[in-house]
């Protein structure tokens, strides 16, 4: 079946969760690509928990004055749309309220969201480890989004840091961070980086063996 932004091959994605991004930097840092290393300021809420799927986008805005109503109205439309099978990522345009919060993680978690990368704040931290959801974010705050901050446009390109996260694009997050692949470059970059775990245990057996690691790197070019 061919592959669309909705619905990446169920294989590929188990292949790139078998993958680590820091195999995947070296790839695609070799093929030339750039822009695909999201902020080390981003952290995982639930250590060694990766996160890997295809991207459904959120942009939004802060509005100070925005009735309470409108705020939920908006933010409850986002969970309503949120695609299960996919990464929600956010980018709230803001640095003070919290994106992802209790009752909402509950709720993509039951709908089979995997997961969620916000390039903002979460709350109910303690609660959303418990349901064992995981949460990439920047900061914590007990401060809602009431009245203050709402969500805007759903499944459109969204820029954090460098990087541009377009709808569908693959995501992988592990322990180092998180990694953006194009989905049309993605079965390239994830074939190479296969190809490259598998000369790095050629090294590692190597040098677990006694050899010399320069002669091991000059013997199988990786290290």
């Amino acid at each position: 079946m061919a592959q669309t932004p909705d619905a990446p091959a169920t294989s590929l994605l188990t292949r790139l969760q078998a993958c680590y991004t820091g195999i995947l930097h070296d790839v695609m840092r070799a093929a030339g690509l750039r822009d695909f290393t999201l902020p080390p300021t981003l952290r995982p809420l639930i250590p060694d928990q990766k996160l890997c799927g295809p991207a459904f986008t959120v942009n939004g805005r802060v509005d100070p004055a925005a009735d309470p109503h409108e705020t939920l109205m908006a933010w409850t439309g986002f969970l309503s749309r949120a695609r299960p099978g996919h990464v929600a990522v956010i980018q709230p345009n803001d640095s003070t309220v919290s994106h992802m919060g209790e009752l909402s993680a509950e709720t993509l978690g039951r709908k089979g969201v995997l997961g969620v990368i916000a390039d903002g704040g979460v709350r109910d931290a303690e609660f959303i480890i418990r349901q064992g959801f995981q949460v990439w974010h920047r900061y914590f705050t007990p401060r809602d989004i009431v009245g203050y901050w709402l969500p805007e446009a759903m499944d459109v390109p969204v820029r954090i840091g460098e990087v541009t996260v377009n709808p569908g694009d693959l995501l992988l997050a592990d322990t180092d961070g998180v990694i953006r692949l194009p989905l049309a470059q993605a079965e390239a970059i994830i074939a190479e980086a296969e190809h490259m775990m598998g000369r790095e245990n050629l090294v590692r057996t190597a040098i677990l063996a006694g050899t010399d690691p320069q002669e091991a790197y000059l013997k199988y070019r990786k290290f």
